[in-house]
């Protein structure tokens, strides 16, 4: 049998060791559980960082996957198109709500979709800066890194990166920064570092993912639009990790009524299929001229039928409306436990839909993080068999992502797993001290 110890040997020997995992190996998985190469069952509340929304090998996405192969696996839609690719396309186009005819392309990461999404801001604009804000993710690529508002792990020794990005304030009302604090930057930024009429594109996130769940309140992304309408600048949403319903909403942006000029998609949009989508405005989707967009394995025959099942799944399982109902009970418990007698460490709790976090602190006037804390949940997670993600710029953030066709008993079983995880964790911290 092959055995956990056994496998990690073999991936250091193997595997570059920036590439940092967890010891759970797995062998299979199913809807939200998941079992490692030894039999371990664990719940998943980490959905492969919120990419199987509709759980492991849902069966729809199986089936459209085995269909399609049956066909064929590659052509390069530049040399040889499909229909599924612009039937996918019509879809994303209906359902983004940038208020006009949309226009879509497809790539294959979520790193992928903002980069042309920043190449088509450019060619419409004509500009050729770039704001985004602090503690963003927006991907790994020498682009993505410059644009990512984290340092460590994600920046740290791979510099220098591209010119003309700026970085700006997010709100944060955890950490008392106001949305007045982030605006009045914002116009500090125009009037000492960059011209407002040299900005091409705000790319924001309408819930922080690596940055620890902040939502972007209403009113931020209210005045955010109302700026890039000002200036000329295009609205970019990255949809990566809050997208595909994961919010309660198919975007995140649909909370606050804000309709932005382009979507980045990835994650979620194919059910654990590598596929990702830049979807927006046609006038500004076909400023880049004909062959600058695309890639060899852009819009995979395979990825694009399961994401076909994926916008089916969403609608005939009321995934939305599902996730509303799980991020319910999941913050719902968290909170009933912050109130408790000797939870004070866990200091906020905070989400939309079935993205939910909570940030672990020393004290909650103090508020100073508490990331030894935090990872010491996790690990007691593990032990008990739940899987859970960390976040944060200051690493004390916990982030839950169960996939939203999750089960009533799996959903509840996973969540008194949390409970005992951070009972345990509480008591090992409080007698060290």
């Amino acid at each position: 049998m092959i055995t956990t110890s056994a496998l990690r040997a073999r991936q250091q020997a193997a595997v570059a060791s920036g590439v940092g995992t967890r010891a759970i190996y797995a062998s299979r998985a199913e809807n939200a559980e998941l079992w490692d190469v030894e039999g371990n069952r664990y719940i998943d509340f980490a959905a492969g960082i919120a990419v199987n929304n509709t759980g492991h090998r849902h069966p729809k996405v199986m089936q459209a996957v085995q269909e399609q192969a049956q066909r064929f696996t590659h052509t390069c839609f530049h040399v040889a198109p499909y229909e599924g690719y612009i039937r996918l396309a019509e879809r994303l186009n209906a359902v983004v709500p940038t208020g006009g005819e949309n226009r879509t392309m497809l790539v294959t990461t979520g790193a992928e979709a903002v980069e042309n999404a920043i190449k088509i801001a450019r060619a419409y604009t004509g500009r050729s800066g770039v704001i985004a804000f602090a503690g963003a993710f927006h991907g790994r690529t020498m682009l993505g890194m410059a644009l990512t508002g984290k340092v460590v792990p994600y920046k740290k020794n791979f510099g220098p990166f591209p010119a003309e990005i700026y970085h700006a304030p997010f709100p944060n009302a955890f950490m008392d920064i106001s949305v007045d604090d982030a605006i009045g930057a914002l116009e500090r930024l125009f009037a000492a570092d960059v011209d407002s009429e040299r900005i091409a594109a705000f790319i924001v996130e309408p819930i922080q993912g690596e940055g620890g769940f902040n939502v972007a309140p209403k009113e931020f992304l209210v005045r955010l639009r109302d700026i890039a309408d000002q200036h000329g600048i295009v609205l970019i949403a990255d949809e990566v990790q809050a997208g595909m319903a994961r919010t309660g909403k198919m975007f995140g942006f649909e909370h606050a009524g804000v309709k932005p000029d382009i979507i980045t998609m990835a994650k979620g949009l194919a059910g654990g299929f590598p596929l990702s989508a830049v979807t927006g405005k046609a006038e500004i989707m076909n400023a880049a001229h004909t062959g600058g967009l695309g890639g060899t394995y852009a819009g995979n025959p395979l990825a694009v039928a399961a994401a076909n099942a994926v916008l089916d799944i969403i609608e005939d399982e009321g995934l939305c409306a599902r996730a509303t109902m799980v991020g319910e009970r999941m913050t719902s418990r968290l909170r009933a436990l912050a109130a408790r007698q000797g939870m004070h460490r866990i200091g906020d709790v905070r989400g939309l839909g079935a993205m939910v976090a909570f940030e672990l602190v020393d004290d909650r006037q103090t508020k100073m993080a508490a990331p030894e804390l935090t990872s010491r949940i996790v690990a007691e997670g593990e032990k008990r068999g739940l899987i859970l993600l960390s976040c944060g710029t200051r690493a004390n953030v916990i982030r839950i992502l169960a996939p939203l066709t999750i089960g009533e008993d799996t959903l509840e079983e996973g969540l008194d797993i949390l409970e005992a995880s951070i009972e345990a964790a509480f008591a090992a911290s409080t007698e060290e001290e």
